[in-house]
């Protein structure tokens, strides 16, 4: 049988065929990158990749970027109307599943070999319980996965989109800064890719230290965060350096908020394309400082392991392992 699954997002789209067998084995036949900016919607997508492919899907599933409800979502981003039902009728599939993108990650776990992962805290050797994933990218996305004493079930949350606590000075000034401008703050505003510019941004102003012309220029050419993140990471400027400094700390306190809330004693996990991209930054030890900061909880957030995700087709054997997993 063959298993059609995507992988939704606002920049790049990524879709593959995975052929499946009795036992949901997978074994991948094709897969393509799609610029989502240039379709006005998923179905587009899709119609286009089954042309290219000539594949005969019998199911799809596809992990998108917002919440899940009644086999329906408007991503949170990009504001795309999607329908399992929808794309059922226009495509003939026995079954079409919509997964929060970071449900869909969490699926993706158990898929993936101990080399696709680098470990932050060791935490318990004998480690069992729920687990949570939280995946800072170009939005902030969080999911469980609850023990049932013999196997983890993923869940979706929209966790990134609860309110942002400041406990510092400096983090109530950056928070009324934002308030003005948003009037909610969420984490989501300050731990992702465009978060890093914002506090970086809020910190020039603080600081009353403009950003020197060469960062200006290199932002134009890499993009604001990439060059933040570069010149905190070379040392080549003070601001930038402190920006992902606080960056991180955040990362790592709003980390540490979900694995509390749900008990992570199973581990903890880290998805996204930042987290891979600051694994020196991270191991430094800001990133779990942050994270074990919980007054008399310290002892129980020092027995959760806690992991970077490194392979970023994570969410894609997700949604493909779901698909299988519903067909047996």
């Amino acid at each position: 049988m063959q298993l059609l699954a995507g992988d939704i997002g606002g920049t790049n789209s990524r879709l593959a065929i995975y052929q499946t067998g009795p036992d949901a084995g997978l074994e991948l036949v094709t897969e393509k990158d799609f610029a989502s900016a240039e379709f006005d919607g998923l179905e587009a997508i899709i119609a286009e990749f089954l042309q290219q492919s000539g594949a005969e899907v019998e199911r799809a599933a596809f992990g998108v970027p917002g919440p899940v409800r009644n086999g329906q979502c408007t991503t949170t981003k990009f504001h795309w109307q999607l329908s399992a039902k929808s794309i059922n009728a226009r495509f003939g599939f026995a079954a079409t599943h919509l997964l929060n993108d970071l449900e869909a990650n969490a699926w993706g776990i158990d898929r993936l070999k101990d080399e696709q992962m680098v470990l932050l805290q060791a935490g318990d050797p004998d480690a069992q319980g729920n687990r949570s994933i939280v995946s800072a990218g170009t939005g902030l996305g969080e999911a469980g996965l609850f023990w049932d004493g013999h196997q983890h079930i993923p869940f979706a949350t929209e966790g990134g989109h609860s309110d942002f606590s400041p406990s510092t000075p400096l983090e109530f000034a950056l928070f009324e800064h934002l308030t003005k401008q948003h009037g909610h703050v969420s984490w989501e505003r300050l731990v992702c890719g465009p978060g890093l510019e914002t506090i970086h941004d809020f910190l020039r102003q603080h600081r009353k230290a403009p950003a020197p012309a060469w960062l200006k220029q290199v932002m134009r050419e890499q993009g604001s965060a990439a060059a933040i993140s570069n010149a905190a990471l070379t040392k080549q400027d003070e601001i930038c350096d402190q920006a992902l400094d606080l960056f991180v700390r955040l990362y790592g306190r709003e980390v540490g908020n979900h694995a509390l809330k749900i008990m992570a004693t199973g581990g903890v996990y880290l998805g996204g394309g930042i987290a891979p991209k600051l694994i020196d930054r991270l191991r430094q030890g800001a990133f779990i400082e942050a994270f074990l900061d919980k007054g008399r909880m310290q002892e129980l957030m020092a027995s959760m392991p806690v992991r970077i995700i490194l392979n970023q087709r994570t969410a894609l054997l997700g949604v493909a392992h779901f698909a299988a997993t519903m067909s047996l």
